[in-house]
């Protein structure tokens, strides 16, 4: 389904639930003493878990997958795990508002991935949407690194987890035109954490003995940004325009700033909120205009059930 942003008002509210459920990844995150590949395995184990209730309304649908499908989910989550891994790891690195800021640059990587993928056009507006992104997201790093060599070294990580999740974000918008959220989300997250889990043994983590406090660190994961917020997300993809949903990560800088101001006692340079406000003002100009790609066109290697249906 293709609508505008002002047609997609109904659902508003659960946007802005999104927003506010992904701002608190990161605030979960740096409460978290385990490693980081450890909490984000559990996380995406743990939303399965609370998701098993439905699996059996979607069973028949679950399995009925082409081998591109197949392929193309096990990508997906490959691309999920290691956004997570890099992401993660940054918070221990840099400052919540550095390495959600650089997390805003994922719509442009989204779109300009759709000029190859879906032949989406390319404008001036698009054009200078980029440059200042860009140019913001550097004035960042090159500000931690004034301050801290490890805080850079962040503010890498987390432009390279922004890529991933970006191609992540592609390989789904293709499979969520043929595959239900439920079927798709499931997937995703069981393979994204499998992949971690091997990542964890080959490094010799620990999968247990941690207290009660890291469980509920763990749960609140996968409750609050996995389910409220990601699912949530590749839900909406269905009912409103990409565009649209791409955009819900400009908030989450904000909102991630405030919390950690407010729960972390982390302070805000000018530095930041300069360039911060410098890369939500070129990702705007982006998205604003932007033309958005157009839907990849249905394939049979990719669809399901009788010819022509679409599973919603």
């Amino acid at each position: 389904m293709n609508t505008s942003i002002k047609s997609s008002g109904k659902y508003e509210i659960l946007y802005v639930i999104g927003i506010i459920a992904i701002s608190f990844s990161s605030i979960f995150v740096r409460w978290s003493d385990a490693e980081v590949s450890v909490i984000a395995m559990y996380r995406l184990y743990l939303t399965n878990l609370l998701m098993l209730p439905l699996l059996w309304k979607y069973r028949k649908e679950m399995f009925r997958l082409t081998g591109k499908q197949w392929g193309l989910l096990l990508f997906s989550g490959l691309m999920l795990a290691l956004h997570l891994l890099l992401w993660m790891a940054s918070l221990r690195l840099t400052t919540v508002a550095s390495s959600t800021v650089i997390l805003t640059l994922e719509p442009i990587i989204v779109m300009f991935g759709s000029f190859f993928l879906f032949g989406a056009s390319i404008n001036r507006g698009m054009i200078v949407g980029i440059g200042l992104a860009l140019i913001g997201s550097i004035a960042i790093g090159s500000g931690d690194f004034t301050m801290s060599g490890k805080a850079a070294t962040g503010d890498l990580l987390s432009m390279l987890g922004t890529v991933a999740i970006a191609v992540h974000v592609l390989a789904g918008k293709q499979l969520l035109s043929h595959l239900s959220a439920f079927v798709y989300n499931f997937w995703v997250f069981g393979i994204a954490g499998t992949a971690l889990a091997l990542y964890n043994v080959f490094n010799g983590f620990a999968f247990t003995g941690y207290s009660s406090r890291e469980w509920g660190i763990f749960l609140l994961l996968a409750v609050v940004p996995t389910l409220f917020g990601h699912y949530l997300f590749n839900w909406l993809m269905k009912v409103i325009s990409a565009s649209a949903v791409s955009m819900a990560v400009l908030g989450e800088p904000v909102f991630a700033s405030l919390l950690a101001w407010v729960l972390l006692k982390e302070s805000l340079s000018a530095l930041q909120l300069w360039a911060g406000a410098l890369i939500l003002c070129g990702v705007w100009i982006f998205i604003r205009y932007g033309k958005e790609a157009p839907s990849p066109k249905p394939k049979k290697l990719l669809a399901t059930g009788r010819k022509g249906e679409v599973r919603q």
